[in-house]
């Protein structure tokens, strides 16, 4: 599935789990992986179930940890 952007550029979209607020009111939503418990709708407060959504892939960032020397006695 792809979907058009401003500059006609074609984004992929890719099936995400997602948390989602079980609210029937608020819409609020979550990326699975930027969760590490259970959570709590962080608009509602209410409870959030878990669900599936087509979204653009994401990129975590993750800074290059320096290296240690190697040891002479490793």
């Amino acid at each position: 599935m792809t979907v058009a952007t401003k500059e006609d550029a074609p984004v992929k979209l890719i099936p995400t789990k997602i948390w989602r607020c079980k609210n029937q009111d608020c819409k609020a939503w979550i990326r699975d992986e930027f969760i590490s418990t259970d959570p709590l709708c962080p608009m509602c407060k209410g409870p959030m179930g878990r669900s599936m959504r087509h979204l653009p892939a994401v990129q975590n960032k993750v800074k290059a940890q320096p290296r240690k020397p190697k040891s002479e006695y490793e």
